[in-house]
Formats: C-alpha cells, structure tokens, sequence
C-alpha cells in the first residue's frame, strides 16, 4: 500500500503531537490522588504553617488534599532525602528552606546533591531575622551592639536554633563583616534558645521576626535591626543591617521542590497554581500577617535563588568553622 505525500505529512504531523498531547492530558489529570508536601521541621513552627498553608490553599484550587508530613531530624537532611528517593510523579514534594542550601557545605557528606538531585517548582516566601537583645544590655542600636562587643570580646553570647541554622548563620555573617567576637550557643531549637534570651540567659540573638515580633512589641526584647533590605511592615520603625553595613543581606525563605525527572507539565502547572495563590488578596494579607515577602517567579528563579543561596552561605559556613552537632 502507498501513501501519497499529503497523506504521509499528515500522519506524521499528526504522531508528532501526540507526545505533547500526552503530556497536556497528563497535566490535566494531575493530581488523582493526595499529594504530600514533606518537611524537615517539627509542627508549630513558620515553616510548618507556611506548608499547610500552601497545603490548604492548593487543595482548593486542585481538587485533591496536600497533606503536610513533618519529618525533622538531620539538620532537614531525613526529609530531603526522603524526597529524593521518592518517585519523580508529583506527588511527593519538598518544602525547600535555607537549611537546604546551608547544609551543602556545613556537612562533609550527604547522600544526595540537593541542586542536582531536585527540580526546582517555586518560591513562596522570604522573611527577615531579627537582631534582638536583652533589655538588661545599654545597647540600642547596631552600632552600639558592635562598639560594645569590641570593647568586650567574647562576653556576649549569641543564641541559636542550631549550629548552621539561618539564626546561626545571620549571626555568623554579621560577626564576619565587623570582626567583633560574639560566642555562639547553639540551642536544639530556635523556642528554647529564644526562652534563654527572654531570661537573661543569653544576650543576643538573629531571630525568626513571626517569633520575636511580639516580645520587641511588649519590651521583652529590644529589637535593633531587621536583616533584610527593606524595613519590614511588622516592625516598621527597625533600620534594617545594610544601613549599617552595606551588602548585609540574610533572610529564611520557603520554596517547592521536586524529585528530579518530575515531568515538566506537572511542574509547570504546580509552578502557575502556586503562582495564582501568591497574587490572591487573602494569601497576601495572610503573609503580610507573617512579615513576609512574597516570591512568584518560575522554576528557573526558584533554582537560581536556591544556587545564590548555596554558594553565600557556604562562604559564611567556612568562614564560622561550623560544624554540625
């Protein structure tokens, strides 16, 4: 039997696109079944909210339940390599935090490459630390914090969420730009670590702004400076580091990830519903709530802010000798 060319270019044109087709179709149909949102932190904290909120809010929009799984331990690690290993299908994502691209360098060896062994879906949010200090300190400002600490080296205690935590590091890059001398007490987590401080145990800290704001707001703390580069709208009458010192930038962010080879038309169409939910008026005023800024964007903008972060607070990993606990 032959085919005459017409015929022929339109049997071929019609199998090309059958692979685009297939992949539209899949998209579509995308998600069947609950997907999980895995995390490395315990319940109640930002991290925690900001998956159940995305949780929440992506259910509404996809039909389907996203059900947050809290797997702490490892530094985030157990539940990055959770997500790893899980089938690239879509329906096992990651919550992606500054831990992520800390932990690159702070550990000699990990089981996966987080750059190379996820696909990057999109940002969510980013909010600042705050520099906070106890009231009993005649400290009011970031210059008198460093004017006080060259004076004093080594007697000012600096508390953490951890060694290599975001808290850590946004103390370790400030001691690195002012060569002052502050000791890290790295606490298993940042709630006990901010009780010592309430006390008087501890004097400084580069803490969380949703868990700090209220104590700066009633005096139990004093608040010096955000560490973003904006002021922030909870606490607006804060300068932020970089008025101070120029370049100083550090801040926690949330994002979704994926295990690599996720299909890209499901990765697109989490990528735009997520996008959707951050330009909505009610996630808007619900992150606002929070202190947070928002980061809509694509994959790509996501995975250039994941590599940006990797190599910045590697250098600060290096420079503090951290190591883990």
């Amino acid at each position: 039997m032959k085919l005459h060319r017409r015929q022929f270019l339109r049997l071929a044109a019609g199998t090309a696109t059958l692979p685009i087709a297939s992949g539209i179709a899949h998209a579509q149909a995308y998600p069947s079944r609950p997907v999980r949102i895995v995390i490395g932190y315990t319940p109640g904290g930002s991290a925690d909210l900001t998956a159940r909120l995305m949780g929440q809010w992506l259910s509404e929009r996809l039909g389907q339940s996203f059900v947050v799984e809290n797997r702490p331990g490892g530094g985030t690690n157990i539940a990055t390599e959770s997500v790893v290993r899980a089938p690239p299908d879509g329906y096992t994502l990651l919550l992606a935090a500054p831990a992520n691209a800390i932990n690159a360098t702070l550990y000699d060896k990990l089981n996966f490459d987080f750059l190379r062994d996820m696909d990057p879906v999109a940002g969510l949010i980013r909010f600042p630390n705050v520099v906070v200090v106890h009231p009993s300190l005649p400290i009011n400002s970031i210059p008198e914090l460093i004017a006080y600490a060259k004076a004093n080296p080594g007697k000012l205690n600096m508390a953490s969420s951890g060694n290599g935590s975001t808290i850590h590091m946004s103390g370790e890059l400030f001691k690195m730009l002012t060569g002052i001398n502050m000791v890290h007490v790295p606490y298993r987590g940042g709630a006990p670590a901010l009780t010592d401080l309430l006390a008087g145990q501890v004097q400084v800290m580069f803490d969380n702004l949703p868990t700090c704001a209220e104590h700066v707001k009633s005096g139990k703390l004093r608040g010096l400076a955000v560490t973003s580069t904006t002021r922030s709208d909870v606490l607006p009458d804060l300068p932020t580091l970089a008025d101070f010192l120029p370049g100083y930038e550090a801040s926690a962010w949330y994002g979704v990830t994926a295990p690599k080879g996720t299909p890209p038309e499901i990765i697109a169409r989490l990528n735009s519903t997520i996008n959707e939910i951050l330009a909505d008026p009610k996630a808007k005023a619900r992150f606002t709530e929070l202190g947070a800024l928002l980061l809509p964007g694509s994959p790509t903008d996501f995975f250039k802010l994941l590599s940006n972060e990797t190599e910045k607070w590697g250098k600060v990993v290096k420079f503090a000798g951290a190591k883990v606990d």
